[in-house]
């Protein structure tokens, strides 16, 4: 199974990357998690003639202003994924007076509100609510005998370690520098993110969605990373474009 960072901001763009996006490449199909703007790069890694899985965690607009790209791709199709609400939401986000419809994409697209809980279909995965300042999905896929969890823009909480149960990666937010935190608005940092690992005992630590206010060069990102590994070894700073297999 391939990994592909295509965006590992929060908030923004900024020299250090695009907003957040990440692809996942299987056996049957491509998986991709959340639409900032580093969606646009999937064009370069979907080489495959098959479906194409879109999930959002939330509606906040770094998670989805690169919808407004679907138009340049030619998926066999795309359907896109997520809470109570994604449906109505996407269809005004990309109205005919913002940006090219759903139904006028070249290609065909379907959009399915899920709720909490495990599901079969596309593939088998779970949706936990997270902790955030709007309602947030976190995700876990159990595919090609592999589990990855995705948990973006939240604080700790026991959904997180529930996702992240033994993990073959856990793909984690860091929006918050080291020692960093708040009640409001709440996200990660390197060492709460890395606390969720041990205490999930996932096999790897992947962190990603650093606020761009924040970690405005990647030394910052690598100090994140050290910082983290203190307590969990196993853990890497994402970078757009970075590729891995587990």
């Amino acid at each position: 199974m391939k990994i592909t960072f295509l965006g590992t901001n929060g908030w923004f763009d900024t020299g250090c990357g695009n907003t957040i996006c990440t692809l996942i490449e299987t056996n049957q199909s491509y998986i991709i998690l959340d639409a900032g703007n580093g969606i646009h790069k999937a064009s370069k890694y979907i080489k495959k003639d098959v479906p194409v899985y879109l999930f959002l965690s939330h509606f906040h607009i770094d998670h989805i202003e690169g919808l407004h790209t679907l138009a340049k791709f030619n998926f066999q199709s795309l359907q896109i994924i997520g809470q109570t609400g994604t449906k109505s939401t996407i269809q005004n986000f990309l109205a005919p007076r913002y940006s090219l419809p759903v139904n006028k994409l070249p290609y065909p697209c379907s959009i399915t509100d899920i709720k909490e809980g495990w599901h079969k279909s596309p593939c088998k995965f779970r949706a936990l609510r997270l902790v955030h300042s709007s309602k947030c999905f976190g995700y876990r896929f159990e595919i090609d005998d592999k589990a990855i969890s995705y948990c973006t823009d939240t604080g700790y909480c026991k959904n997180s370690e529930m996702l992240s149960a033994n993990a073959d990666l856990l793909i984690s937010e860091c929006a918050y520098l080291s020692g960093q935190k708040s009640d409001s608005w709440p996200h990660m940092n390197p060492q709460l993110a890395a606390k969720l690992a041990v205490q999930s005992k996932a096999k790897k630590l992947a962190l990603t969605h650093f606020d761009a206010a924040l970690y405005t060069t990647m030394n910052k990102r690598k100090k994140a990373q050290e910082h983290a590994q203190k307590i969990f070894p196993k853990t890497f700073s994402a970078h757009d474009e970075l590729k891995i297999v587990i």
